[in-house]
């Protein structure tokens, strides 16, 4: 069983940064990948980006490539979402996810874990 606990959003003018944190409870940490997701008001929950368990490799949804950065550190059960370059259409809530399986999920039906959700708010 793994608990996941994110934090970090907020509201942020146009341009501007935030960073996700989502810490995960229990000793298998390092085994998942984790990946996050976000929904938007009317919208289905979507894929974000992703990191593998082991090498560190890294996915992204096409519309955050060279924004976002998914990143880990194992010794802390910790995941991140650096998020550069905010935009008013990245406004949702966002949810970090630990899959258990390899390889690495980008959908949400393969993650079997999920924190409560932080949102993020874009302004112009």
């Amino acid at each position: 069983q793994v608990q996941l606990v994110d934090s970090g959003g907020g509201l942020v003018q146009a341009g501007g940064s935030l960073r996700l944190s989502c810490v995960a409870s229990g000793r298998t940490f390092s085994s998942y990948s984790m990946g996050w997701f976000r929904q938007a008001p009317g919208k289905k929950r979507e894929f974000v980006a992703a990191i593998s368990p082991s090498f560190g490799s890294t996915y992204y949804l096409d519309s955050v490539k060279g924004r976002f950065t998914i990143s880990r550190d194992n010794a802390k059960n910790t995941v991140y979402l650096q998020m550069n370059s905010l935009q008013l259409e990245d406004t949702a809530v966002y949810y970090c996810a630990a899959d258990s399986a390899l390889p690495t999920g980008r959908t949400q039906d393969e993650y079997d874990y999920w924190g409560q959700g932080t949102q993020v708010t874009v302004s112009s």
